[in-house]
């Protein structure tokens, strides 16, 4: 660790360690990006399940393991330090495509999918935590920003990749080792990080941490009004990003899309969320959070109906880069609003806290838009998620306050 008069908040202080870190967390989302363009499909083609709710299984065991990683990742980093958890995180992905390529039923697919989660839940929150360390509070919009939007081009990068790879070798193996040698690239980069412990220290010029992991998950969950909106709204984004991840896929094959096709689908959201990402975190540090939250679930709300209302390749393209824009607005904005809320020294676990919720929303999402699938259809599926995003925007415009540091906006 360095000396304690060498640490500096800020992004030009600290930019090759951003930097570096801005690299592994795109490894993260190209390890998890492989799978949105071929495991649903690999769930009908090489192991012939035609429910919905089972072909979302791998989704919950995804959503519930990296929610519970989240809630503990920030407390784990406290303790052990943010590079060890990293380390630890990147272990966890090196047997989940083996384990996909060798398996024999689809109980070893949902098993990696848990591992996955594991190392999706743990990696990334430590990528997000470092980072918010690292530059302080005046670019924190900006530098959240800059962390999601690497990650989800390479979710969308890999998608493409994989939806190429399946079209033209198979399901199995190419994509999986394209995995597989991601997850490789991003543990050797992780070696070369340091600890972000100490810009912490600095920050909260040495205030106590909250010492009731259940006290301050039960304020940021539901007695803070501005925690608790994030929470729930992080929730049904995920939910509704769940839903297109595992269920659209599928109501495109039933309209007669090939892999190709359902890979370019897959990939140009993510891509739109990605770039997207690279504005509106830096918007939000200039015209505030709460706005952009909620004008983006309502764009995702129309977004997702559209899907039902004007089907079509072409309509579900345009579709598909709104739902894009729509989630680019509020991602890196929602992990803003409670870094900006929640006390310095407790920020990693509330942090851990927020995300726990916001991705408990894959498994809900796979259950709700799985049962509903199964007994009214696709499209009664697609329309009521489109229902609860809107739900949510309005939760945000009725009970969230502004965060946005005072100091930023006298800046601006």
């Amino acid at each position: 660790m360095k000396a304690p008069q060498a640490i500096r908040l800020g992004l030009r202080a600290n930019w090759q360690q951003f930097a570096l870190l801005v690299a592994i967390n795109a490894f993260v989302g190209g390890v998890v990006g492989v799978e949105r363009s071929t495991l649903a499909p690999l769930a009908e083609h090489d192991f012939h399940l035609a429910s919905s709710a089972a072909i979302l299984s791998f989704l919950i065991s995804f959503g519930l393991v990296k929610a519970a990683s989240n809630f503990i990742a920030g407390g784990l980093a406290d303790r052990f330090g943010r590079r060890t958890v990293l380390l630890v995180g990147w272990l966890a992905a090196l047997p989940v495509p083996p384990l996909i390529i060798l398996a024999p039923s689809w109980g070893w697919v949902v098993f990696a999918n848990a591992l996955l989660g594991l190392n999706q839940g743990v990696a990334w929150s430590t990528t997000v935590n470092m980072k918010i360390d690292l530059v302080g509070p005046r670019r924190r919009g900006f530098a959240l920003g800059l962390n999601e939007a690497s990650g989800y081009l390479a979710v969308s990068a890999a998608a493409a990749v994989a939806g190429f790879l399946a079209a033209n070798y198979g399901i199995r193996p190419g994509p999986y080792l394209l995995a597989e040698g991601l997850a490789v690239c991003g543990l050797l980069l992780s070696l070369f990080t340091r600890d972000t412990s100490g810009h912490v220290e600095l920050e909260s010029g040495g205030a106590a941490r909250t010492d009731s992991l259940v006290k301050l998950a039960t304020e940021v969950s539901f007695r803070d009004r501005t925690m608790s909106s994030a929470c729930q709204a992080g929730l049904v984004n995920n939910l509704n990003d769940g839903m297109a991840w595992a269920l659209l896929p599928l109501f495109f094959a039933t309209h007669g899309l090939g892999l190709r096709e359902i890979g370019l689908l897959a990939s140009i959201y993510p891509l739109i969320w990605g770039a997207g990402q690279l504005g509106t975190g830096w918007m939000s540090d200039h015209v505030g959070r709460k706005s952009l939250i909620v004008a983006g679930m309502l764009v995702q709300t129309f977004a997702i109906a559209g899907f039902v209302i004007m089907p079509g390749f072409g309509w579900w393209l345009a579709e598909s880069i709104l739902l894009g824009m729509g989630t680019a607005l509020v991602y890196p904005t929602l992990l803003a609003v409670v870094s900006d809320a929640a006390r310095t020294p407790d920020r990693a676990s509330s942090v851990g806290i927020y995300r726990f919720w916001r991705d408990s929303g894959y498994a809900a999402g796979a259950i709700v838009a799985g049962a509903i699938a199964d007994a009214a259809g696709f499209r009664a599926a697609i329309i009521t998620v489109a229902c609860l995003t809107g739900l949510s925007g309005i939760v945000v415009a009725a009970r969230m306050r502004e965060t946005m540091p005072r100091v930023v906006r006298a800046l601006c």
